[in-house]
């Protein structure tokens, strides 16, 4: 499939990446949203929430949303998609990962960028509602990932799931930390880096066997939180061997539904990686949309709606796909 011709073109100050991206996620007013939360009891005994919104009328059409690295159900992001999708006739499920909810989880490992299992124990929990015949999935980041993986790795999946879109996403995990760790990237870096540790201290007191403060005193780096918990924690040798078998550039050749990647050119979060054009050009499912500004989950239009969110219903509602 060719690249897709982009038509976004914001205002003079978003152009900039890091106006866009900080503006976003810290500035934007937060949509009015009512929403319901459900929690999920997993298999292993632990749980996720999913906070619910409803289409005004009856829907058999619902969208999964996923969110990014120490994102929440609540991020501006989420809401401004889940409106807009609400009011466009779909039910969404936006899902807050493991110990993302505002309570902690229950188990030694959390979540990260390739924990597929647990969007199946979602996309599997809302099946067995019976009210749905079209589920598709929205990733913002590292949900983008979780996505691309979950719909590359799987021979089969439920026939429900009709199209997915993967937005601001690290294709390549490494790639992504290296540029991460660019000197221009210091104030993202260094609030993923306060939130992971604030998390790995509140839940050293429920597994001190397997956390301890000479682990916690090492967690001085993104790379050093994934040697020290992400890797141990679900199974990795190390943080390399996470990244390498969970990055979702290698599964995109496999997905077989139409899927979407929205990654602006200017997103300082990504790698050179996470731009497959040759890949696009050859697939006929893979749509590679990539304007030039954005930055990282920063397509500002206006306040209330922004062009990630009305190219995301765009798509998922495009029947000649």
């Amino acid at each position: 499939m060719p690249l897709v011709k982009t038509n976004y073109k914001p205002n003079f100050p978003f152009k900039n990446a890091h106006f866009a991206t900080i503006y976003s996620a810290k500035l934007r007013p937060s949509p009015k949203l009512m929403q319901q939360r459900e929690r999920l009891q997993l298999p292993d005994g632990d749980f996720m929430d999913i906070d619910w919104s409803f289409s005004e009328k009856s829907s058999q059409k619902v969208a999964i949303l996923l969110h990014g690295l120490e994102g929440n159900a609540q991020r501006t992001y989420m809401k401004g998609q889940a409106k807009i999708l609400n009011q466009n006739g779909w039910d969404v499920a936006a899902v807050n990962f493991r110990g993302c909810s505002g309570q902690a989880n229950l188990s030694y490992q959390s979540y990260n960028a390739g924990k597929t299992d647990d969007l199946e124990a979602v996309i599997n929990f809302i099946l067995k509602k019976n009210k749905y015949s079209e589920i598709c999935l929205i990733g913002f980041s590292l949900g983008g990932n979780l996505l691309l993986k979950y719909l590359g790795e799987r021979k089969s999946f439920p026939k429900e799931i009709k199209k997915a879109v993967a937005i601001s996403t690290p294709l390549s995990l490494k790639g992504s930390l290296e540029s991460l760790n660019q000197f221009y990237n210091w104030v993202y870096r260094n609030s993923f880096l306060i939130d992971l540790r604030k998390k790995y201290k509140t839940k050293m007191k429920d597994f001190p066997e397997k956390m301890t403060v000479s682990y916690y005193k090492k967690i001085t780096s993104l790379l050093e939180f994934d040697n020290v918990y992400t890797a141990p924690a679900h199974g990795f040798k190390d943080a390399f061997d996470y990244y390498e078998k969970n990055s979702s550039l290698q599964f995109l050749p496999n997905i077989q539904i139409p899927v979407l990647v929205l990654n602006a050119e200017n997103d300082s979060f990504l790698s050179s990686e996470c731009y497959p054009t040759e890949l696009a050009s050859k697939m006929k499912n893979l749509f590679l949309e990539t304007p030039k500004y954005g930055g990282h989950v920063g397509f500002h239009q206006t306040n209330k709606l922004y062009y990630s969110e009305t190219r995301s219903l765009e798509f998922l509602n495009n029947t000649s796909l």
